[in-house]
């Protein structure tokens, strides 16, 4: 992704975190949010084997989901005074059926993280509103690492699960 990771804005830099990092790093989530509504529109479409037809259905569920992630992140937005974005993150296209799962699978772990990130943000700014509205989110985006990871046959957890998708990428 060629956007700045804002991860970090709340680890690395020099002081407490600010409510303009806190703003860019929900236009970056924002971002995120389409880009997991564009690639689970289309992979549902586009799984083709038996093997898959089961998640393909949870993926346009996932897509509806997204949509209303991506709703809550711009009334937020829109919140602290500022203008949702409105380009998604790059989006990874494959027509492979285990390398569109894996795609999918590394950016919720990509949006998880970067919500945990953006939580302590908030709580570090007294926003605890908008923290309970991205744990709501969080959960949610657990419920699809755990769909993804499950068809695929590895763990949920990054932190416990083998690299093996990373090299896929195209």
């Amino acid at each position: 992704m060629a956007q700045k990771d804002s991860a970090s804005a709340s680890k690395g830099s020099s002081g407490p975190v600010t409510r303009e990092q806190l703003v860019e790093g929900l236009q970056q989530d924002l971002a995120r949010e389409y880009k997991a509504i564009i690639q689970y529109v289309i992979f549902s479409q586009k799984l083709d084997t038996a093997r898959f037809q089961n998640i393909a259905g949870e993926l346009e569920k996932h897509a509806h989901e997204e949509l209303d992630h991506a709703l809550a992140i711009a009334r937020q937005i829109d919140y602290y005074g500022a203008y949702p974005v409105h380009t998604p993150a790059a989006v990874e296209i494959s027509e492979d059926n285990e390398s569109m799962l894996w795609a999918d699978l590394r950016a919720e772990d990509d949006t998880i993280e970067n919500y945990r990130a953006r939580i302590r943000q908030a709580e570090e700014l007294g926003e605890f509103a908008l923290a309970e509205v991205l744990q709501e989110l969080i959960k949610q985006e657990q419920d699809h690492q755990i769909d993804l990871a499950s068809a695929l046959g590895v763990t949920p957890d990054p932190k416990q699960r083998a690299r093996k998708g990373e090299k896929q990428k195209k």
